[in-house]
């Protein structure tokens, strides 16, 4: 049967599975281990994912830092409240941003935010009404940014973030995502300490996420979805981890989608494993031959979303709804700072 309807990922959620907030212990989160051969679930803490990681296996982390990219501030003249949400960074003071209310926003609009400390000044109008802005400012804008920017949390969340550093992994790195890849958000330093120590390899991608990941499916045939664009990077060091790896005949874990999509944007592109940076707009759903990764660590997605779809390709359809129907059963806690899933 071949599955490109959007409804065919559908599932039903009760409003009170929706994580609002991290859990005091990052690795105490549960984890759903789904066999993507059998269909076989096991239900445990995330911090018995050591169990499963093998010597000589290696796990892929995206190192991509979650900045604070929601400023507000007012218009220079009127002194009109505005906010602005941070998307990407075209080159050292050119952005590409949304802004709210955005309507009036001609070029040339000049923004004021942190009393002055940062200034902004739209210099085109692009796509889906989005901005490009040139920002005005003394230092280092990502200094400024932790100053007066919030954390961009998904439109899911309502409740206030007390502690920034919850929406951030804990080994997060390079600048430059709106959104975090929350996968990761329940290892620890002990953790990732102990795996290492095992004889597992850590290597890192960084694959800067945008809020594109939050954007839904609304073609009923899902090959006409448009996906979004996101920047990567793969280092000679996590090209030779993940080649030494396959060639021993030993697994890759990735974590999260956005390091599977990086793994495979690559192997789809150049055949192989290789030191790279590209943009990538890779739509994995099934069928899907799967180059690159073994096994998949990550959270449970929207229903109709992108990210099911991808999991559905690496774990089969069938056993990718009959999971999410269990955790709904066991009220697993769902999306950014849910419950956990390892799919082997």
């Amino acid at each position: 049967m071949e599955l490109l309807k959007k409804k065919d990922f559908y599932y039903e959620l009760p409003q009170n599975l929706i994580a609002q907030t991290p859990l005091k212990n990052r690795d105490e989160s549960r984890l759903l281990v789904l066999n993507k051969e059998t269909g076989e679930i096991n239900h445990k803490r995330f911090y018995d994912i050591i169990d499963y990681l093998n010597p000589g296996d290696c796990l892929v982390l995206n190192n991509s830092k979650v900045i604070p990219a929601r400023i507000y501030g007012e218009k220079e003249n009127t002194g009109g409240k505005i906010e602005f949400l941070l998307l990407k960074q075209i080159n050292l003071d050119i952005w590409e941003v949304i802004l709210k209310p955005g309507k009036k926003a001609k070029i040339g609009t000049k923004f004021v935010f942190g009393d002055g400390i940062l200034k902004a000044e739209v210099i085109d109008i692009v796509e889906e009404g989005k901005r490009w802005v040139k920002f005005h400012y003394d230092g280092n804008i990502y200094d400024i940014l932790d100053k007066i920017g919030q954390m961009p949390l998904p439109p899911y969340i309502t409740e206030k973030l007390e502690d920034k550093d919850r929406y951030q992994t804990v080994y997060a790195k390079n600048n430059g995502s709106a959104a975090a890849p929350t996968a990761g958000l329940h290892f620890t330093d002990e953790l990732l300490e102990k795996i290492k120590n095992k004889g597992i390899n850590i290597c890192y991608v960084t694959l800067h996420v945008g809020l594109g990941t939050f954007r839904p499916v609304k073609e009923e045939t899902i090959t006409d979805h448009i996906m979004h664009t996101e920047h990567y990077i793969v280092s000679e060091e996590t090209a030779r981890v993940i080649k030494e790896t396959k060639k021993a005949g030993k697994k890759v874990f990735c974590c999260g989608t956005t390091s599977c999509r990086t793994i495979e944007s690559t192997y789809k592109k150049y055949g192989d494993m290789i030191c790279c940076e590209e943009d990538t707009d890779i739509f994995i759903y099934p069928p899907y031959e799967f180059k690159g990764i073994d096994s998949l660590i990550t959270n449970f997605h929207l229903p109709e979303s992108t990210l099911i779809m991808l999991v559905s390709a690496l774990a089969g359809y069938e056993n990718t709804m009959n999971a999410y129907k269990k955790a709904v059963e066991e009220k697993y806690r769902f999306f950014s700072f849910g419950d956990a899933m390892l799919i082997i």
